[in-house]
């Protein structure tokens, strides 16, 4: 059984709106509810576990479950102050037959078919991946005065996204140690390499985009009308 945990308790400050990033339209639609879709159309998935900001529960039940009608979603859970707290809780709602957990950023409305069918495989070989692409740019590690302190290899550097995907029994492991020992991270799988377990990086497409700023939705517009053509 696959469990996709899809975390949509985050404001968005940078997005510059009074409604959080995720309930904004994108092509007649909620920003959410095209990232919901992509999991309720995909058959490795057995069901869905929404995590909102507590007091947004009955905006979303209101505007999203009622009128969407996804029938994958099993769950709808309130959030914690940070996104770990968010992922844990949704992790914690799962169902006990569930194998394989995916923890996918409710304002990536783009993730494909086919990104989430080779997290889910890979992650039954290995235990834990995160989708994502290798870096288009030169990076550049700088100290806090932002001067360069070495530049990485570019082939070796990769852009972090998600679905990140894990086995049930690890993923929670990681969160209950990080919990325990005071650890915040910024990504689930910064956590998983705390236990010094490998995370295993799966090429997802560039278009995978998490819409952050405004820019992001004339972006995802312009995929949008790509993608009908």
């Amino acid at each position: 059984m696959n469990t996709a945990i899809i975390l949509s308790a985050g404001r968005g400050r940078r997005m510059k709106s009074e409604i959080s990033k995720q309930f904004l339209m994108l092509q007649n639609k909620p920003v959410i509810v095209h990232a919901i879709a992509a999991f309720e159309q995909c058959g490795e998935i057995d069901e869905i576990i929404v995590v909102v900001a507590s007091e947004e529960l009955v905006y979303f039940k209101t505007n999203i479950l009622n009128k969407f009608h996804f029938k994958k979603v099993k769950g709808l859970v309130a959030g914690g102050l940070e996104r770990q707290q968010s992922a844990y809780n949704g992790i914690k709602s799962v169902s006990r037959e569930s194998e394989i957990i995916l923890i996918h950023d409710g304002a990536r409305p783009f993730v494909s078919q086919e990104t989430i069918i080779s997290c889910i495989d890979e992650a039954k070989i290995c235990g834990a991946v995160s989708a994502g692409m290798p870096s288009k740019d030169t990076i550049k590690l700088v100290d806090l005065n932002n001067i360069v302190i070495s530049t990485p290899p570019r082939e070796r550097v990769w852009q972090t996204q998600t679905p990140q995907v894990f086995k049930h029994a690890l993923i929670l492991e990681a969160h209950e140690t990080a919990k325990q020992k005071g650890i915040m991270a910024t990504d689930d799988a910064m956590l998983v390499e705390i236990l010094e377990h490998p995370v295993k990086m799966v090429a997802a497409t560039y278009e995978n985009i998490k819409i952050t700023t405004p820019e992001d939705l004339l972006i995802g517009e312009q995929f949008i009308k790509g993608n009908s053509k």
